[in-house]
């Protein structure tokens, strides 16, 4: 059985993502942070984890970013999960009834024109299926929480609210972290991570080699380098696969032009459908 650590108690997102990419015979261990996920792979307790890094609506997980960079675990897989959030309480509560709403900061800021609308008092918590299971174990009648109809069913709660979600079009991509190699798929991505010299056109010099090479980068994001302040950190994503020939000899031209690089791993590309 596959063991399979993530961030929240049962019903969390990153759970249904999980049963989602690996199936159903699978272990699994909930942690309070993102960080317990990491160390849970490096100390060998669970084969893989699974963490948020974006979303199509809010952006990036900053956390799950400067987490890769610490410590040293492969991306192995991607899955894309569409994500649809739900007011939930106990039964025989009603809209009327609560004057608050439990959520994760992600949630409330996917669902912010539902929330203003309702006019509740917002309270932040540190996972979405943990707020339901607050409220459920508090046996709190004045409030409600946001998370998905998988955490309503399995704390047998009451959705009050469906698809609350500011937009429809609203997904998660989620990285598969582990200490083993990925294997490949049909379509290939490769995550790596640098910093720049500090050097008129530097940025531009690491990203040639990849253009040249015609490669299609997917995803550019910058991070503050936290040792060497007002400089930072890039992460990037391209397709192929890092032992492909063509890619080996990009990724040396980029690494000459670099003072850091660090490849988080090739893997099997997920494909969103709408």
């Amino acid at each position: 059985m596959i063991q399979v650590a993530f961030q929240g108690e049962k019903g969390a997102y990153s759970e249904e993502a999980a049963l989602q990419y690996f199936g159903e015979n699978i272990a699994f261990k909930p942690c309070y942070s993102f960080q317990e996920v990491f160390e849970y792979v490096t100390d060998r307790k669970v084969e893989y984890g699974i963490v948020p890094v974006e979303n199509s609506y809010t952006g990036s997980i900053v956390d799950t970013f400067d987490l890769l960079l610490n410590y040293n675990v492969n991306i192995v897989g991607e899955k894309i999960l569409r994500i649809k959030h739900n007011l939930i309480a106990n039964k025989g509560v009603s809209l009327p009834d609560i004057s608050e709403v439990y959520a994760h900061p992600q949630a409330i800021a996917q669902c912010d024109v539902f929330l203003k609308k309702i006019g509740k008092k917002i309270t932040p918590f540190y996972d979405t299926a943990g707020s339901v299971k607050y409220i459920k174990e508090k046996k709190l009648r004045n409030a409600a929480a946001i998370a998905s109809r998988y955490a309503a069913e399995i704390y047998d709660m009451n959705i009050l609210a469906e698809s609350i979600e500011s937009f429809s079009s609203n997904y998660t991509r989620f990285y598969i972290i582990s200490l083993k190699e990925s294997v490949k798929g049909l379509k290939n991505k490769t995550t790596i991570v640098f910093s720049i010299k500090n050097i008129p056109g530097s940025l531009y010099n690491c990203l040639k080699p990849l253009a040249e090479a015609g490669l299609n980068l997917s995803k550019i994001e910058s991070r503050p380098d936290r040792k060497k302040p007002w400089e930072y950190i890039f992460y990037l994503d391209f397709e192929g696969v890092k032992d492909d020939p063509i890619v080996k000899q990009a990724l040396i031209k980029l690494e000459a032009e670099t003072s850091f690089l660090k490849i988080l791993g090739s893997y099997p590309a997920d494909t969103l459908i709408i």
